[in-house]
């Protein structure tokens, strides 16, 4: 087997980010297909989606996804905690609280990264949803906000909320820049700077400290896996989705995996048809998280152009695929 010697495997130590559009129940379905233990995020909900919205719409999983932790984004701590409190009883394993967004949306409802100006309030906030419920409550942050490059920043904030009862910490290894620059641009422009992460895991050992951020090859995993308890991997696993196959194998001791892409394909086959028989949901809402899988291999751009083309929206999912395999052996 080929784990980093630093630790034996724990909760956080591979997982899929939170991406809002994105890692919505299919995908995660389809990232657990891949990996049984690559621990699987919501999208980011607001409390005042699940506090004036569809409860169910917004918490509903399949029950192949655990490990799975709902994502919350928030400020107000009763309302925290009571989301928090749902979360549980539809069976998350982890809350976790988003304090990295930069969005000037998530900006207005003074909640993401801009909380991090305000360390005691995202304190209050966790200490509510710690008393609320029994699962872990968990932070994800970035290293600073706008032109704020002081380590001392970032160390005060998870001192400040570790304090209130949160143990684990997912650092985005960027600054925020809440004004100039776009939510895409906030994920390339601002500097990486692993350093500052591995000095929150110095100063705090007792702290669960999960690193993310540009992390795209297995060197780099290992890398981070000797000095930190986790890494969680964004876009590079949407993308590339192929990589979490053997996630279980390198990172956790697990056997080798067995499924090929061509399985793991049938798989989203049979799932299309069951999401369709239980609530009308179409093929096509599914296969766009899928559309990576057979990223770098010959017909790839074939395959894809298949399972995305809008004209054969109205047929069997099964013909679909047919079609796509055609298309790639051409």
């Amino acid at each position: 087997m080929s784990i980093p010697q630093s630790a034996a495997p724990g909760p956080w130590r591979l997982s899929v980010a939170p991406m809002i559009d994105w890692t919505d129940r299919h995908c995660r379905y389809f990232h657990r297909l891949l990996s049984r233990h690559a621990r699987l995020y919501t999208e980011m909900i607001t409390t005042g989606a699940l506090l004036h919205g569809d409860v169910a719409r917004h918490l509903r999983f399949n029950a192949e996804e655990h490990p799975v932790a709902l994502q919350l984004g928030g400020s107000e701590p009763a309302e925290l905690a009571r989301c928090a409190k749902l979360g549980e009883q539809w069976g998350y394993d982890e809350i976790n609280l988003n304090c990295g967004c930069p969005s000037e949306r998530v900006q207005r409802g003074a909640f993401g990264a801009c909380l991090m100006a305000e360390p005691r309030l995202v304190a209050e906030g966790v200490k509510a949803m710690v008393d609320a419920v029994s699962v872990p409550v968990t932070v994800k942050h970035r290293i600073g906000i706008d032109r704020t490059e002081s380590y001392d920043f970032v160390r005060d904030f998870v001192g400040t909320v570790a304090e209130a009862g949160c143990a684990t910490f997912i650092v985005h290894a960027r600054n925020a820049w809440l004004q100039g620059l776009s939510p895409k641009e906030n994920r390339e422009i601002p500097p990486l700077r692993y350093e500052l992460v591995h000095r929150l895991k110095h100063d705090f050992p007792q702290l669960n400290i999960v690193i993310n951020g540009g992390l795209t090859a297995d060197e780099q995993v290992s890398r981070e896996l000797r000095l930190l308890d986790g890494v969680m991997i964004g876009r590079e696993a949407y993308h590339n989705p192929w990589w979490l196959a053997s996630w279980d194998e390198k990172y956790h001791g697990a056997a080798p995996a067995t499924q090929t892409r061509e399985t793991v394909e049938q798989q989203m086959v049979d799932y299309m048809l069951r999401a369709a028989a239980e609530d009308g949901c179409p093929w096509y809402a599914i296969a766009r998280h899928m559309l990576g899988l057979r990223h770098g291999l010959p017909g790839a751009r074939r395959w894809r152009q298949v399972w995305s083309d809008h004209k054969l929206k109205p047929r069997d999912p099964r013909e679909v695929m047919a079609l796509a395999h055609q298309g790639a052996s051409a």
